[in-house]
């Protein structure tokens, strides 16, 4: 009986010292902290900010007294799940977006929000339902850096009373209903031939502009048979059989000087000849009335005198004429 008692009295002590050696370790492991580079912690004592986060580094604390909240520093992206919005020309649309923030005031971000992540989650989807709902369609999907831009400012006045920074928004993508796809699908098309007509008729006018710039240089004999030489090295190379070969009519007008001297004699003596036809016609012509005119006077001279005769006897115009 006496040695189990001695041997109780030896192990109590032991016990009472492993406790305390547990105790030390335990006040040690709730006085020392780490805070890694991008970490900062808020420390409270007995429930009061202990002035700026702390860190980083090795952080003391008052063991039971000291309460710490890390809080990190990184970059933060934030998914913002897709909603269903109506643009401002009655087109549902379904629209997603990721928000990229980060704590930049540890302190705000734990005493004036409880919690900032799931707040600015919050805030970022009503602003892009918001904001949205006031563009056109069109705007939507040509101007969307305009609206990423729009949307940050709006989503960082909202969280920078909690210390939070927006850096940027982003609208990932933008679902429309198929009918409109196709609509949209039949606009593009549309737009894709128009501007292959404008792009043709810009060819033809370039091309009939070099075509008309080429007509004016080859007005010269030697720059057209060069034109023709080089036409028919081009048709030798392609092995035809038939060969069409344009002759300038300029190359026979030597040949052709005695027959174009006779024919130009011929048609000088034609003309000669109607000239002269001409001629004899308007003589005929003015005979015929002065003979007219001593008629209608010898007339009137009777008329005024009967009696009177002066042998002359008028000549009327015979049925031949005047040689």
């Amino acid at each position: 009986m006496g040695i189990l008692l001695l041997q109780a009295a030896g192990i109590v002590p032991f016990i009472v010292l492993f406790g305390a050696v547990l105790f030390v370790i335990f006040l040690l492991g709730s006085a020392v902290r780490i805070l890694k580079e991008y970490e900062r912690g808020v420390i409270f004592r007995l429930g009061r900010v202990q002035g700026q986060a702390k860190g980083p580094g090795l952080i003391f604390l008052i063991p039971i007294v000291d309460k710490m909240v890390r809080v990190g520093l990184r970059t933060v992206s934030l998914a913002v799940p897709p909603q269903e919005v109506i643009t401002r020309d009655n087109v549902p649309a379904r629209v997603d977006a990721v928000i990229y923030f980060r704590v930049i005031d540890p302190n705000k971000s734990v005493l004036e929000v409880e919690n900032y992540a799931l707040a600015t989650s919050q805030i970022s989807q009503t602003t892009l339902r918001s904001v949205l709902g006031q563009k056109d369609l069109d705007d939507l999907l040509t101007n969307r850096e305009a609206i990423n831009q729009e949307l940050q400012v709006i989503i960082d006045e909202h969280t920078e009373p909690w210390g939070v920074k927006v850096s940027a928004v982003e609208v990932k993508d933008v679902e429309i209903p198929k009918g409109m796809q196709r609509a949209m699908a039949r606009q593009a098309e549309s737009e894709r031939e128009r501007r292959a007509k404008i792009i043709s008729a810009e060819g033809e006018y370039q091309a009939s502009q070099r075509l008309h710039d080429a007509a004016e240089r080859l007005e010269s004999p030697t720059a057209l048979q060069l034109r023709l030489f080089q036409t028919l090295t081009e048709i030798s190379s392609e092995n035809n059989s038939t060969v069409i070969l344009p002759v300038p009519i300029d190359l026979f007008r030597p040949y052709l000087g005695s027959s174009n001297g006779s024919s130009e004699g011929q048609a000088r003596l034609a003309q000669a000849a109607r000239r002269s036809s001409r001629e004899e016609g308007e003589a005929e012509r003015l005979y015929e009335e002065a003979v007219e005119q001593a008629i209608s006077e010898q007339q009137a001279v009777q008329e005024l005198d009967p009696k009177r005769t002066d042998g002359v006897t008028p000549r009327h115009r015979s049925g031949t004429s005047r040689t």
